[in-house]
């Protein structure tokens, strides 16, 4: 990010970088067109001057006219597509960098909707902002001065009455301005927030229908809906309000011109000028002047895409600016199972005021078992996720086979990790054991899913393992979701294995056979296990009480 993003308040840093970043070609380009409209002003103006004088040689002035309109076409359609693709890359590569953010420690705020809307929908406001409204921001600066300057060589004087025209409008454009943005602010938030709010109920659909909430749930995303709409329509009051403005001085301005030009050819101004037109430059400085206003009629015509890229950078920036930095993995091998040590670690999660860990030690022996229980929020997950990089140690340190470990750093490359919720994908049984090693081999799968005693539930299935899942893991039991997430650490061949409550709320029988399962996956492994369940513990070389600590 360059200085002067920095040096800019947070809602307008994304953008500045944008603006930094983003190639000069549209805008070029648009500046061709306006020099193409003044090449097809001046051989209109040529062919109307020399048939007034009586001659037919036109030719030139109408092959004028013909290139000067194909380079207008041309300039026209290459700034669009040269703005579209652009875009397309700017949107890449934010949204590259949204996701890359939101997969690190202390990502987002727990709503789905709210992670889709920074992903998808706010990242897609800045298409039009790199589009559009910049290469029309670029060439308003430039192009008004250069058609003016092209009247001026045919009449000083219209030059003047459109520069002058020009101040009122720049007046009326500031108000309507500060006036839009407002409400097209207003109008995006409560966008998002719709979005959010559905994504979030269509997340929690069988909770929904399991309480009778259809209806009230239905009334409330209407209400918001009904909300959205009224916003957009005072968003769109406003639009019609600038747009009319614009064009009213357009016309003045044109009609100003045409005035003076008509009264100056038939010699009935009011007042001596000094200047007196011929019908050529007449007709060339009102056929050009449309063009003085036509820049900042595409910058007005995109202004709201500004509004929208600036509102959703304010919540990008933030999502980018609130995320810990990714953690560095652990970058030695294990020759075999690894010691692992805790020293005086301390673990205070953001915007809380009690440590959920507080000056905790524990040398764990390699290949040793320890299993850590006590009450729920003591912080048994907490420490498997500081070793997984998940979460950030406030105080002290991690060391493995001795040597310390950087800080944040993450171990998630020599473990394998079993929550007590298993993330589930929309695919098959086979693709999300092999999320935890994409590179194993299908008998490698088999075998993991057999070794977590996945087989009976597989026997049941026509498609077995390839039975295809959806993104909530419709069809599987609690204990058949626990087994998928047990045969991911069983398939990857990580020396450390890190159990967070793997049994919970499984009955005897269940618990009885995923702890056989577990028993034999412990095997060569340095383990870590979070438990409530006393049989579970009972499998562990040691057994440490987190809430006497």
């Amino acid at each position: 990010m360059t200085s002067a993003a920095l040096a800019l308040p947070p809602q307008r840093a994304l953008l500045a970088t944008l603006a930094d970043r983003v190639s000069r070609l549209p805008s070029l380009l648009l500046l061709i067109d306006t020099v193409g409209a003044i090449g097809f002003a001046g051989g209109l103006a040529g062919a109307v001057a020399t048939v007034a004088a009586g001659s037919s040689d036109v030719a030139g002035w109408i092959a004028l006219m013909l290139v000067a309109g194909a380079v207008r076409g041309g300039a026209s359609m290459a700034s669009l597509r040269t703005g579209a693709r652009d875009a397309a890359e700017t949107k890449k590569a934010l949204r590259r960098d949204v996701v890359v953010a939101l997969f690190r420690p202390l990502a987002g705020d727990g709503m789905t909707g709210a992670t889709l809307t920074s992903a998808v929908d706010e990242v897609e406001a800045v298409d039009g902002y790199v589009a559009r409204f910049l290469p029309a921001r670029r060439a308003a600066a430039i192009a008004p001065i250069l058609v003016c300057g092209a009247i001026a060589f045919a009449s000083p004087i219209a030059a003047i009455i459109l520069l002058l025209t020009l101040l009122p409008f720049i007046a009326a454009m500031a108000l309507a301005g500060g006036a839009a943005a407002a409400e097209s602010k207003r109008q995006f938030e409560a966008l998002a927030r719709l979005s959010i709010r559905f994504a979030d109920r269509l997340r929690a659909l069988p909770v929904i229908l399991a309480f009778g909430a259809v209806e009230r749930e239905t009334a409330g995303i209407a209400a918001a809906s009904d909300a959205v709409a009224a916003r957009t329509m005072r968003v769109l009051r406003v639009a019609f309000l600038s747009s009319a403005s614009l064009e009213f001085f357009a016309a003045l301005s044109v009609a100003l011109v045409a005035v003076y030009a008509g009264f100056n050819l038939l010699g009935l101004l009011p007042a001596a000028v000094p200047e007196h037109l011929t019908l050529g430059r007449a007709f060339f400085a009102l056929a050009l002047a449309p063009e003085f206003y036509a820049p900042m009629r595409r910058l007005a015509a995109a202004y709201h895409d500004r509004q929208a890229a600036e509102t959703a950078s304010a919540r990008l920036d933030a999502v980018i600016a609130a995320q810990a930095p990714a953690a560095p993995h652990w970058a030695r091998d294990c020759d075999g199972p690894p010691r692992v040590t805790f020293d005086r670690v301390t673990i205070r999660y953001p915007e809380t005021d009690v440590a959920v860990v507080s000056d905790f030690s524990l040398d764990v022996a390699a290949g040793e078992i320890v299993a850590l229980e006590g009450r729920s929020g003591c912080g048994k997950s907490s420490l498997l996720h500081l070793l997984l990089g998940l979460v950030p140690a406030t105080a002290g340190r991690i060391g493995i086979d001795g040597a310390w470990l950087p800080e944040h750093a993450s171990m998630a490359r020599i473990a394998a990790w079993s929550g007590q919720n298993p993330l589930l994908l929309a695919g098959t049984i086979a693709e999300n054991i092999a999320l935890s090693d994409p590179s194993a081999a299908r008998h490698a799968i088999e075998q993991a899913a057999t070794r977590a005693g996945l087989a009976p539930a597989l026997a049941l299935r026509a498609q077995g393992i390839d039975t295809d899942l959806d993104a909530l893991g419709s069809g599987l039991s609690g204990g058949e979701r626990r087994r998928i997430g047990l045969a991911r650490a069983i398939l990857k061949p990580a020396p450390l294995l890190l159990l967070d409550e793997p049994t919970a709320h499984l009955d005897a029988a269940a618990e009885t056979a995923m702890i056989d399962t577990i028993r034999r996956a412990c095997i060569g492994r340095t383990v870590l296990i979070a438990t409530h369940s006393p049989a579970l513990a009972a499998i562990a070389d040691r057994i440490i009480r987190m809430d006497t600590i």
